[in-house]
């Protein structure tokens, strides 16, 4: 670790003078790399066994039957791998894949429009379906089971609904925040599944495939020290490997081991469990300003100064599956194992 901190030190703000853009070629690579990440298949991808292995049984049997397959819903914490999932249904259905987003569709006439332009048997993507507004969300009700829009045609009081019909198509949603789906609109998804943080191992399976594909020597302690401080998550995962990438570029490191892992992610504030600096302000203040909780969230947010939301969809739900933070009508206070830590990693901020 000592040869590999002073390069990077003597190095510091030095930057190459040779150094010309002559060809973007070179960015296209990278971009197109970084879908190849993304597995085609159900056997190339690691983790979420239970869930994996029931939709390779539900896909089996709707090609078996010439069937679309049911509506389905993914939902858990975000990077862990909805939308891989989702494609790889579609590929594996041998269907078109049409992918959009619920922030990003206003009025009932864009999904509309979208659900028109669907081939038979295609896979209509929504991620953050949760967000959809209740007026285009009510659009899909007679689309999922009748495959059929009614659209609303004039004004005052001419105006009158023609049904309109679609091809049939699988719908496949994806949420972070399960509760915030209506029940009508939940209830349409015959396929409802969640999906679990990843164990370290397969984290790893992950990280040497991504190293394989970005052309990286990413030795077997060097993917497991990473896959350890991922927080379960193949987003972060992916994220953190790039980050040791650069380190290893600056500091003329050809070999990503276990010892330029520990360096990137200690340069980073990322301790043994994965946690950053946000992660231990929370179980901080918990512990300093609230005497060990329980704090309401509303609360929690403004002293910490973020949205109740990013801590209850970004920060909470790892804390909550290490057993670092626990939740109860009273609000949230922190476990014996938080308390543990915190004083294991009192040294980082």
């Amino acid at each position: 670790m000592d040869k590999i901190e002073i390069k990077i030190q003597d190095h510091q703000h030095t930057f190459r003078d040779d150094f010309v853009l002559t060809d973007t070629k070179a960015f296209v690579h990278e971009e197109s790399s970084e879908q190849q990440i993304r597995p085609n298949r159900f056997i190339d991808y690691p983790g979420q066994d239970a869930v994996k292995n029931n939709l390779q049984v539900y896909v089996a049997a709707a090609r078996m039957r010439n069937r679309t397959l049911d509506h389905t819903i993914l939902h858990g914490p975000p990077g862990l791998g909805k939308t891989t999932l989702a494609k790889i249904i579609a590929y594996e259905l041998e269907a078109p894949f049409y992918q959009t987003s619920g922030p990003s569709i206003d009025k009932p006439g864009d999904l509309a429009g979208i659900l028109a332009g669907i081939e038979p048997g295609g896979v209509l993507f929504i991620d953050e379906i949760h967000r959809l507004p209740i007026t285009v969300e009510e659009i899909l009700y007679s689309a999922m089971e009748d495959f059929s829009v009614d659209i609303l045609v004039g004004q005052g009081p001419s105006a009158r609904t023609v049904r309109m019909p679609i091809n049939p198509f699988t719908l496949i949603g994806a949420t972070t925040r399960m509760s915030s789906l209506s029940a009508p609109l939940l209830s349409r998804f015959g396929i409802q599944e969640h999906l679990e943080f990843y164990d370290a191992e397969s984290l790893a399976i992950i990280l040497k495939r991504s190293a394989s594909v970005w052309d990286l020597e990413l030795t077997p302690h060097g993917a497991m020290e990473l896959a350890k401080r991922s927080r379960g998550t193949p987003r972060i995962a992916n994220r953190l490997l790039r980050r040791v990438r650069d380190f290893a570029d600056f500091g003329g490191v050809e070999i990503l081991d276990e010892e330029l892992v520990d360096l990137t992610l200690n340069r980073l504030h990322i301790d043994i469990s994965g946690l950053d600096k946000m992660d231990r302000r929370i179980m901080r203040i918990i512990q300093d300003r609230y005497q060990g909780g329980p704090v309401g969230i509303e609360a929690l947010a403004a002293t910490i100064g973020e949205e109740r939301a990013t801590i209850e969809d970004v920060y909470e739900p790892f804390l909550l599956h290490q057993g670092f933070v626990r939740r109860g009508s009273r609000g949230r206070e922190l476990t014996t194992q938080g308390i543990e830590h915190l004083n294991a990693v009192i040294n980082l901020p």
